[in-house]
C-alpha cells in the first residue's frame, strides 16, 4: 500500500529517531490570508491539523469554540479553506495537513464531493472527532482507493476495550486523548495516562501522538517513551492572539517545541 504525505514524514522522522510536533490552528483565525502565514511559517512542526470552523465544536473547549465562532463571523467557510488548500500547494507547500472536522461538514458537502475536494487541493488526513469507529464505514468506502488522503483514529482512556478494533487497519497516527473532556485544559492528564498509553503503544502499528492540555514540551517528559509525538492546539491558539497572530511567533513556538522535544 503506497504511502501519503502523512506516513512518508513519519517514516522519515523515524529513521532519524525525532518525534514529531503536531500544531492546530482554526482555519480563517483571524482571517484566511493570516492563516497562510502562520502554516508557512511553522518551519519546525511536522504536520499541521487545519480546523475547519463549525457551529457546535462539541469535542472542543472554550479556546477553539471561539475560534471557530470569530472564524464564521470573519466569513471562513468549507469552500475557502479548500482554496487556501489549494493555494498553498500550488506555491509548493509540502508539509502535511490534516482537516479536523465534525461530521456534519461531510454529510452536507456530500461525502464523494468532499473527499474529492481534499485529494484535488492535497489535504493528507481527516480527524472526525464526533464520528464514532462503528459509523465510519460510508466514508472509509469512498477513501478506499487512493492513498491520497487518509482517517486519523482517535482513542481515549474509555476506549480501551475497542483500541485493538479501531487501530487494526489504521492509517497515519494514532491521536491519543489525554485527557477526559473537551480540548484545551491544562497539563491535568488522565491520573491512568501512562499505562493506558503504554497499552495504545504496544497495539499501535503506527505513531502514537498525544494530545489535549499540553503546552511545553515538559507537559510529556513522562511519557516521552510512550509517546512517538506531541500535538498542540488551544495553547498554539492563545499564543498567536497574545501576538497578534504574529506568523514569526508561531515559528519561535514550533522550532523551541520541536527541539525541547527531542531533548527531554
Amino acid at each position: 500500500m503506497a504511502k501519503n504525505r502523512i506516513e512518508a514524514h513519519l517514516e522519515s522522522l523515524k529513521e532519524k529517531n525525532e518525534k514529531a510536533f503536531i500544531t492546530y490552528i482554526t482555519a480563517g483565525l483571524p482571517n484566511m490570508e493570516k492563516t497562510a502565514e502562520i502554516l508557512k511559517a511553522q518551519n519546525d512542526t511536522d504536520i499541521i491539523e487545519l480546523g475547519i470552523p463549525f457551529s457546535d465544536p462539541i469535542a472542543d473547549g472554550p479556546v477553539i469554540q471561539q475560534a471557530s465562532y470569530e472564524a464564521i463571523l470573519n466569513g471562513a467557510s468549507v469552500a475557502k479553506t479548500f482554496e487556501l488548500m489549494k493555494n498553498l500547494r500550488n506555491e509548493g507547500f509540502e508539509k502535511p495537513i490534516v482537516f479536523m472536522l465534525y461530521y456534519n461538514t461531510i454529510v452536507n458537502m456530500g461525502t464523494e464531493n468532499f473527499v474529492k475536494r481534499c485529494r484535488e487541493s492535497g489535504v493528507d488526513g481527516l480527524i472526525v472527532p464526533d464520528l464514532p469507529f462503528e459509523e465510519q464505514e460510508s466514508l472509509n468506502e469512498v477513501l478506499k482507493g487512493d492513498d491520497t488522503t487518509i482517517l486519523i483514529q482517535l482513542v481515549s482512556p474509555v476506549s480501551k476495550e475497542r483500541i485493538p478494533q479501531i487501530l487494526k487497519d489504521a492509517r497515519g497516527f494514532v491521536y491519543c486523548v489525554s485527557s477526559m473532556g473537551v480540548t484545551g485544559q491544562s497539563a491535568d492528564f488522565h491520573k491512568e495516562v501512562k499505562e493506558y498509553l503504554s497499552y495504545v503503544k504496544n497495539i499501535s502499528k503506527i505513531p502514537v501522538m498525544m494530545g489535549f492540555g499540553i503546552r511545553e514540551a515538559k507537559d510529556v517528559k513522562e511519557m516521552k517513551d510512550l509517546i512517538d509525538g506531541a500535538i498542540v492546539g488551544s495553547y498554539f491558539i492563545n499564543i498567536m492572539r497574545e501576538n497578534d497572530f504574529n506568523a514569526n511567533s508561531a515559528k519561535e513556538y514550533s522550532e523551541r517545541f520541536k527541539r525541547e522535544l527531542n531533548a527531554l
